[in-house]
């Protein structure tokens, strides 16, 4: 029986922004600054603008690098905690103007952002509110008006940006104090200057998962209590300094649920707060040469893709630069076996040529429209009906390892639990979909499937199923 709690939750829809970033589904993160020629992690302010020199540094073997991995987008570390800026910036000598790079006329994050736009990819910027060189953080407004400013710079000077992207670090600076950051005045001259671009984790727009392994949740809610978007607590479980063993934590227990019926029935507020699950290529975020042989394996980097862009979540994956400004060679070839793999796994969709039939279906919203994968088109059950059985049947027995479902977000996230069989038997049990839902199982051969919705909030949607 659908409740007034049920209809309260999928009264909670993504904003526009927040739609368009999910369709990303999986772009990356590029960690470059004086840290690449240290062999630190974070930097402590106090580096000689001289080190940075990538004599071979070429954006667009980057961005093609990330293309063939499937990547859509590429977010730019254009300040690290050290507050050396990739650009050049009218507010600060700790740049890359005075670098020996283009004999001192370089710009990292121009070349970055115009390589995307050639090659047809969005780009993102990545900027430290802490900064470890400044001699105004720690003092207030007056931090903040020179933070406001680099922002303005690279929000003004590059074009379309699609997502700024905070964390939490906050320690003190240069004069030993910290800073209270005016986290709402960064996000209106956001919103101001670049009004679809989303704000990640330590902002409103987009949920950072918990961790920075690639770690993901079982069952990943879109639609959360309003608390969790609140900067101090997101920055008290974020990382306070370099730490082997943060990047490696798995979720806590007290992470894993934060969207259930159970868990939101007592909240007062709520809101769309889609998940982001990020890790590196390889141990370190920062190119170190000791790590060249222990870049991550293809079977490691499809499954964190599976369960994040197929677990109702995006996948930011980190490639860091060498201190001659190209990516190690064993990055770009993972990079491209991994497209390789993606693309192999989706070529052949068995659904295009099978019979497609529903117990429940409201007029309009047949069980055809799942073939395209178009929201303007979709599946929906009658009013008051939260479980259905779809039924799928091929002329002949067909190999089938994976199914992919998507529900029409527009319209909230409704599917709580699912299960999929083959003629042999139960081949699946799942529960949200969501966004997008990757369910592999051991390969079968078989003349049908059924996939049975068994709970739903309410009347469940999906604009799409796939059977590869």
């Amino acid at each position: 029986m659908v409740t007034e709690l049920d209809r309260r939750l999928v009264s909670v829809t993504p904003s526009k922004r927040q739609f368009l970033h999910q369709q990303l589904e999986f772009y990356a993160f590029v960690h470059f600054t004086v840290n690449t020629y240290t062999g630190r992690e974070w930097g402590d302010g106090t580096e000689n603008e001289n080190i940075f020199n990538p004599t071979e540094f070429d954006a667009r073997q980057w961005v093609k690098a990330v293309k063939s991995a499937g990547m859509t987008a590429l977010m730019l570390t254009c300040k690290h905690h050290d507050g050396f800026c990739l650009w050049q910036t009218k507010t600060t000598s700790h740049s890359v103007a005075r670098s020996p790079f283009r004999d001192g006329k370089g710009d990292i994050v121009k070349e970055v952002s115009d390589a995307c736009r050639e090659e047809g990819i969005k780009f993102g910027v990545y900027c430290s509110p802490w900064d470890r060189n400044s001699v105004y953080y720690g003092k207030g407004k007056e931090y903040d008006d020179f933070f406001i400013a680099q922002l303005t710079e690279l929000l003004t000077g590059y074009g379309d940006i699609c997502s700024v992207w905070f964390d939490g670090a906050c320690g003190e600076g240069p004069n030993g104090k910290k800073q209270v950051y005016d986290w709402e005045r960064y996000y209106e001259l956001i919103r101001k200057l670049q009004l679809d671009a989303c704000i990640h984790v330590c902002g409103p727009d987009v949920r950072w998962c918990g961790n920075e392994a690639g770690h993901t949740r079982p069952s990943e809610w879109s639609v959360v209590p309003k608390r969790t978007t609140e900067t101090e607590l997101i920055a008290d479980r974020s990382q306070h300094e370099d730490d082997s063993s943060f990047r490696e934590r798995k979720i806590a227990a007290w992470d894993v649920d934060l969207g259930s019926r159970e868990v939101l029935k007592d909240e007062r507020e709520l809101v769309w707060y889609p998940a982001e699950v990020n890790t590196s290529i390889r141990p370190g975020w920062f190119y170190h040469d000791f790590e060249d042989d222990k870049v991550k394996s293809v079977d490691e980097l499809l499954n964190v893709y599976v369960n994040s862009v197929g677990g109702n979540a995006t996948f930011l994956l980190n490639i860091p630069p060498m201190p001659n400004g190209l990516f190690h060679q064993n990055d770009v070839n993972r990079l491209a076996e991994l497209g390789s793999c993606i693309r192999k796994m989706f070529a052949c969709n068995r659904l295009e040529s099978a019979k497609l039939s529903s117990d429940s279906f409201e007029p309009g919203h047949e069980i055809e429209n799942v073939r395209e994968d178009d929201y303007k088109s979709y599946f929906k059950t009658c009013d008051g009906v939260t479980g259905c059985e779809i039924t799928v049947s091929f002329e002949s027995p067909q190999e089938i390892s994976c199914v992919v479902m998507k529900e029409n977000i527009l319209m909230s996230q409704r599917i709580e639990a699912f299960e999929i069989y083959a003629d042999t038997g139960l081949v699946y049990s799942g529960t949200v979909v969501g966004y997008k839902k990757i369910a592999r199982f051991p390969a079968v051969k078989t003349k049908t499937l059924r996939i049975k919705i068994t709970d739903s909030r309410v009347c469940p949607t999906l604009c799409f199923i796939g059977a590869y």
